[in-house]
């Protein structure tokens, strides 16, 4: 009878922990995708879940260890309170001849398709001795987090960046009294409602490197 060596495939790297690793980094990177409200279902979040999404976002970088990410989470009615301030603050900003009643009427619609909202923002640190810039790229770190997790779980996830998220009315109405405060997006969570995992693709990377060794 043949070892099990006999088999061995001297192509394929060898099994070692890290090689183990890094694959397990690899399918999950990849299989991350947005996928909107409109295709997800009814079913609920679990509290488990959420609290897991949320305590990875906690761990992602931030140069200082201002961990500047906050989040607001509306679920149950308080989406509606979400719809319609957003809905209200849309028709207070748009111009009469910008206003597009398909737009108004769509924001309540995707705010309660989700059964999890998450208002993602940027507490600005007091003494502003880390740039602004590093601060907002430590929240998208930890939103990428929350895409990460959300896809490891099966769940479905989409970062919504309408312009009325960044206005003052809109970190005012949040809680946020700083001026230099801001939010940052609308994390959309639920189930996708189809069972087919959405296909993505990258143009090759190498177009986007450019190596410098002397």
């Amino acid at each position: 009878m043949n070892s099990s060596s006999d088999f061995s495939d001297p192509a394929l790297p060898p099994l070692d922990p890290l090689s183990l690793r890094l694959a397990a980094a690899n399918a999950l990177i990849r299989r991350r995708r947005t996928i909107k409200p409109h295709d997800m279902d009814e079913r609920p979040v679990a509290t488990q879940h959420l609290a897991a999404i949320l305590e990875n976002a906690n761990w992602a970088p931030s140069h200082g260890m201002t961990e500047p990410w906050r989040f607001f989470v509306f679920t149950e009615d308080g989406r509606q309170r979400l719809a319609d301030f957003c809905q209200h603050l849309y028709r207070q900003i748009t111009p009469e001849h910008e206003f597009k009643s398909s737009k108004y009427e769509k924001l309540p619609s995707q705010m309660l398709k989700a059964p999890v909202v998450i208002a993602v923002a940027m507490k600005r640190q007091a003494s502003e001795k880390i740039a602004e810039i590093e601060e907002i790229e430590a929240v998208a770190c930890a939103i990428q987090n929350m895409y990460l997790t959300a896809s490891a779980l099966g769940m479905a996830a989409f970062w919504s960046t309408p312009p009325l998220i960044y206005r003052d009315e809109m970190r005012q109405w949040l809680g946020l009294s700083d001026a230099r405060d801001k939010c940052l997006g609308l994390f959309y969570l639920g189930w996708p409602a189809s069972e087919e995992w959405p296909q993505g693709k990258r143009d090759d990377v190498t177009a986007k490197v450019v190596h410098i060794m002397k």
